[in-house]
């Protein structure tokens, strides 16, 4: 008996159906059985299902007569399935890689629970992706519980396939799919309210496809009047649990009304000269289920008025929409007022003195004190108290996870303002707003991100789906303001002058960042990974990969991490950091989250310091991230999988091959990254020679002193010695202490 049941009804989706087909068929997890149902489809569809069940013995397909519409294409599915556990999937979407390995886990850690809820993105025919929004009800899986008991999971999309359901559940409880529209809600609200044990499951396991035009409920049709019998019958199933009733009517009559109107506030769902018989009998519903002494919301008591609520509720539809349109003309407003007031602050700006001692930073998009900017404002807080450092913070959030003691001002201000156009000195590793005054008698400095591997500025021109959404002529208009540009060694000063060709001077300073990297001693990540709840003794190993510009969205799962995780075995612990661009998109629903609450991992995405996970790890694998140049100064092992170069410089394009100068040996498979691994090889001799050549070609200027010759020199003009070089090939220690290159 297979432990997953996947009844997929089809109807005119043959563009779409070998897409979902390979989906669930090519899942690791091989313990299944699809049960297809062609609901005797006009296209394609019965001959593409047929093909495959003669290819997998695990599908098998029914062929109906007629077409009896997507509910009872389920129905007559259901007395094939023997699986543990059903799965109703569109024939339009699709699966996500390890979906169904992560469903089984989570059933088995719950002791198969009735009902398993998972998380989904829709996909816009577009190409955008777009995550649940209501994903954290989701977080809470520690444990099973009933609606009753969590009833924010009603807050969920109430549909059929964002959920699994054990056999016997649905069985013993005679649940079955009424026909119509809308044939999800007698359905799901029964299933939640009757289930006694419910899971959660933090992971996107289904993309629900976004089609341009087909999809049945976007169809204007007088059907969508379907949603009045089909919330009957679900108050009919309370009528017949009173156990049930008393808790979830008052519920179900506040949904209930909710939904009919927002059905009616599409504009593509029904007929105009339907839509007051359409409120009309939702307002007869709405009276005749209301529960006796039941409140009701101040946005529904329109429906207690009959018929004479349909033109209160059009006056109310068309006042927000003017209220909306007055809104727009008012921000327009307010623009041009902004405008106006910006010329006149440009006028004030040259009567007001630059303070000489004042020092403004930002790093990362105003996110806190970060990168660079932080290192420096460090050290000018040691060596030059007098200096005043002010940091600029996107919002209140940022501003109460700051350090003690650090002067800032919110972004767009009136202290803002002030501050920055009175700064002698303004230091950022992004570009300043637009707005931003560039005053003869003040100094900007650039300290960047890193040293540059994938193009940047103006050699984007060429690249133009990675400088989608990117305005180049006005991005170096802005770098046209840098007075010094920071570098970390010949290279970076040489590229960072090709992608910016603008009015600065580069600084032979090296990157202030780094500095700790330099310096680290051997107990330096220690409390770090006591943070992280790394066991005493464990191998480290920091998987960062980096975004895409040939994806929308900038995510590719390049790796298995439950796959990489079994493979490092006992004694490691793996970290992941995805690149911050990722950090609140789709790309942690995609098991991270998931792999990190069951342990198997640590998703350290949020972690505010990536220097203090380069310093807890013994061992960095990316692909073409620009921490790599960074890493090496800790001279421990780098593994570069590049996997997907060809496709990563044709889209996004690069200043050189990382596969021929790279700090330690490549991967180009999966297979290759996992012999590198088990074989010791990431630490051999070769390895380390690699790192050392990189090492000196990339990181000149990396003595360990960049954050005092950035202050010393270009904020207070006193001379100091250029960076004597990289330091030295030294030992291997890795982050307990333990020399990498001696036999274990």
């Amino acid at each position: 008996m297979p432990r997953f049941s996947v009844i997929i009804p089809c109807f005119k989706v043959q563009g779409f159906l070998r897409e979902c087909l390979d989906s669930v068929l090519d899942q690791s997890y091989r313990d299944i059985e699809v049960v297809a149902v062609d609901d005797c489809s006009p296209d394609d569809c019965g001959a593409i299902l047929d093909e495959y069940a003669a290819l997998d013995e695990r599908v098998r397909v029914l062929h109906l007569e007629e077409n009896v519409g997507l509910g009872r294409a389920r129905n007559a599915g259901l007395p094939h399935a023997t699986g543990d556990y059903l799965f109703f999937l569109d024939s339009d979407d699709t699966l996500t890689p390890g979906a169904l390995r992560a469903m089984a886990d989570r059933l088995a850690e719950a002791d198969d629970p009735d009902v398993l809820v998972f998380d989904y993105a829709r996909t816009y025919w577009w190409g955008g992706t777009r995550r649940n929004v209501l994903a954290q009800v989701l977080a809470r899986t520690d444990e099973t519980f009933t609606a009753a008991e969590r009833p924010e999971i009603l807050d969920l999309l109430m549909v059929v396939w964002n959920k699994v359901y054990r056999r016997d559940f649905v069985e013993r409880e005679g649940f079955t799919f009424p026909p119509g529209y809308y044939e999800d809600t007698p359905w799901t609200f029964p299933v939640m309210f009757a289930a006694g044990r419910i899971a959660t499951l933090d992971r996107i396991c289904l993309n629900y496809r976004q089609r341009r035009q087909g999809n049945i409920l976007s169809t204007t049709s007088r059907k969508h009047f379907d949603v009045h019998a089909q919330y009957e019958r679900v108050f009919a199933f309370l009528d017949d649990r009173p156990e049930l009733a008393a808790r979830w009517r008052p519920f179900l009559h506040t949904k209930m009304g909710e939904h009919c109107l927002d059905i009616l506030s599409k504009p593509d769902r029904l007929p105009p000269s339907d839509k007051a018989e359409f409120f009309r009998r939702t307002a007869e519903m709405f009276r005749a289920y209301r529960p006796r002494g039941a409140e009701v919301p101040a946005e529904l008591r329109v429906l207690e008025r009959g018929t004479l609520g349909y033109p209160a509720y059009r006056l109310r539809r068309e006042s927000g929409r003017a209220g909306r349109e007055l809104e727009r003309r008012a921000r327009q407003a307010r623009g041009s007022v902004a405008g106006r007031l910006g010329r006149v602050r440009t006028a004030v700006r040259t009567r007001r003195p630059v303070d000489p001692g004042l020092v403004v930073y930002s790093a990362f998009s105003h996110r806190g004190v970060l990168g660079d900017p932080a290192a420096i404002h460090r050290k000018a807080r040691e060596i030059a108290p007098h200096l005043r450092g002010v940091w600029v913070v996107r919002g209140e959030e940022e501003a109460a996870s700051l350090p003690p003691d650090t002067e800032h001002v919110l972004l767009g201000s009136a202290d803002y303002h002030r501050a920055v156009e009175r700064a002698a000195f303004l230091v950022n590793n992004v570009n300043w707003p637009y707005a931003v005054p560039k005053r003869p008698d003040s100094v900007h400095i650039h300290t960047h991100q890193g040293t540059p591997l994938k193009y940047m500025g103006a050699d984007l021109l060429g690249r133009p789906g990675a400088r989608h959404g990117l305005d180049v002529p006005q991005m170096l208009r802005r770098a046209d303001r840098w007075d010094h540009s920071l570098v970390a060694g010949r290279y970076a000063e040489r590229m960072w002058e090709r992608a910016y060709p603008c009015h600065f001077a580069s600084a032979r300073t090296g990157s202030p960042r780094n500095d700790v990297l330099v310096n680290a001693g051997p107990e330096a990540g220690r409390r770090t990974r006591e943070r992280l709840g790394v066991p005493d003794g464990n191998t480290v190993v920091l998987y960062a990969p980096t975004r895409r510009e040939y994806r929308r969205g900038g995510y590719v799962e390049r790796i298995d991490l439950a796959r990489l995780a079994a493979d490092l075995g006992d004694g490691h612990t793996l970290v992941v950091r995805l690149h911050p661009s990722l950090a609140g998109g789709p790309a942690r629903g995609l098991g991270l989250s998931e792999l990190h609450r069951r342990g198997v991992l640590i998703d350290a995405t949020d972690e505010p310091h990536v220097e203090d996970l380069m310093l807890a790890s013994d061992l960095l694998i990316t692909d073409y991230s620009a921490l790599m140049f960074d890493y090496v100064l800790l001279d421990r092992p780098v593994l570069v999988h590049a996997d997907d170069w060809p496709a990563y410089t044709a889209s996004r394009g690069a200043y050189f091959d990382i596969t021929a100068e790279a700090p330690g040996h490549v991967s180009r498979s999966y297979r290759e990254l996992a012999w590198l691994l088990a074989s010791g090889a990431w630490r051999d001799e070769e390895a380390a020679r690699l790192r050392s050549a990189f090492r000196a070609r990339f990181c000149e200027y990396e003595d360990g002193r960049a954050a005092e010759r950035v202050v010393r020199t270009l904020l207070l003009g006193e001379p100091m010695p250029e960076p004597g070089g990289v330091p030295g090939a030294r030992t291997v220690p890795d982050a307990t202490g333990r020399d990498l290159l001696a036999s274990p």
